[in-house]
């Protein structure tokens, strides 16, 4: 009966025994684990970079934007002066809404003293907080009476506020120039890069329309998104007068179908990319076969003594094999450990999370004894086929 944990213990003090060609012969397979794990993981904390940001929008949150929706990703075509504030008083009469508001936005500069930042500035309705889940870091939120009386009143996000008035500033009160026109800061919100500024005056002072960007809207059940977003089309169908709803002047989307996309765009860019990286492991498979090849040639005579002294072909078969497979399994760890020191480092110059799935690692395992197995087997049978008379009279 073959003694496997032997045999391990023997295939380690072979490749101890020339520890430099043993380390040649492995980087082959640490490059390509180390390659694909460190591709992989980035490709799932950069995914997780993106739905962490999405989902910050809340996962509740429907948005209608004017356009027809493309295909793919991105966003949809068509004309973008289609959505109205009667629209999104519709919507709020439908069942399964707890907010809703009408958004108008464009890209403008701010000013403070002698500092400028370029925007997104939104004007939104007082219930647009409350859909995004806003934290306030002082000040309020925009009320009725504000939009009401096209105030001049702006919400800044802390990152804008920090870009403007440098770190820990207490701005509350305090006025910026948007559009070259003076607007009095009465909120400061939480980890945002927000300009907002009542919905009335955004229409009429900065933008001049009075249609909308967009239109977000906060559901209460998010298992009845699906059923709630086939009734918001179905109003807007019906308000818009459009029969073939493949014609639609607007599109919806909800943060599970953004998180859809990006899952499904990332996971074909990790696939690509790791297919790329390992061709690296097939280098390092052909290498393995070669120094094993080589392995034979030298212990030629070895085998014939232990064919002499009993050894049957399987023991000689499987001795070579686990020598093989010992060898890229060791390389494969060599490689896990490479991959999640290079992810680490690469993770935090990208800003994303440092992610290094079991999943990886298993099939980084999987992968090196596939091909310890692959491209050792050769080399083993050429090993066991020898004859003994004629392996001891090897010179």
């Amino acid at each position: 009966m073959i003694d496997i944990k032997e045999l391990v213990i023997l295939a380690l003090e072979q490749l101890r025994s020339n520890i430099a060609r043993t380390m040649l012969t492995m980087l082959g397979i640490i490059i390509g684990i180390g390659s694909v794990i460190t591709i992989i993981s980035l490709g799932e904390g950069s995914t997780q970079s993106i739905v962490d940001q999405i989902s910050a929008f809340g996962t509740n949150v429907i948005t209608v934007s004017p356009g027809q929706a493309k295909k793919g990703p991105g966003m949809g075509g068509g004309t973008f002066d289609t959505l109205t504030e009667k629209d999104a008083g519709a919507i709020e009469e439908l069942d399964n809404i707890e907010e809703v508001s009408g958004v108008v936005s464009g890209s403008k500069t701010i000013v403070y003293e002698d500092n400028s930042v370029n925007s997104n500035i939104s004007g939104v309705e007082e219930s647009y907080a409350q859909i995004q889940s806003m934290e306030f870091v002082e000040g309020v939120n925009l009320t009725e009476s504000s939009i009401n009386s096209m105030s001049r009143h702006v919400l800044l996000g802390s990152d804008t506020v920090e870009d403007l008035f440098g770190e820990d500033a207490v701005v509350l009160g305090m006025s910026v120039r948007i559009d070259g026109k003076t607007f009095r800061i009465v909120g400061v919100i939480k980890d945002s890069s927000s300009v907002i500024v009542p919905i009335t005056t955004g229409q009429k002072l900065l933008f001049g329309h009075t249609y909308l960007n967009s239109i977000a809207v906060k559901i209460i059940d998010t298992d009845l998104t699906e059923t709630t977003t086939t009734l918001i089309e179905s109003l807007l169908l019906e308000k818009h007068e459009i029969i073939d709803p493949e014609k639609a002047d607007f599109n919806l989307k909800s943060p599970q179908d953004m998180i859809d996309t990006v899952n499904t765009m990332t996971g074909t860019l990790t696939t690509v990319l790791g297919g790329i990286a390992a061709i690296s492991l097939l280098v390092g498979g052909i290498g393995i076969m070669n120094i094993m090849l080589v392995t034979v040639t030298e212990r030629t005579k070895d085998i014939g003594l232990l064919k002499a002294i009993g050894a049957k072909r399987n023991d000689i078969l499987a001795q070579f094999l686990i020598e093989s497979l010992v060898l890229t399994m060791v390389g494969g760890m060599i490689g896990v450990i490479v991959g999640g020191v290079l992810t680490y480092f690469a993770a935090n110059a990208m800003s994303i999370p440092f992610i290094v799935s079991l999943k990886s690692i298993l099939l980084a395992v999987g992968v090196s004894a596939g091909v310890g197995m692959a491209f050792g087997y050769y080399p083993a049978k050429k090993a066991s086929d020898l004859n003994p008379i004629d392996a001891l009279r090897y010179e």
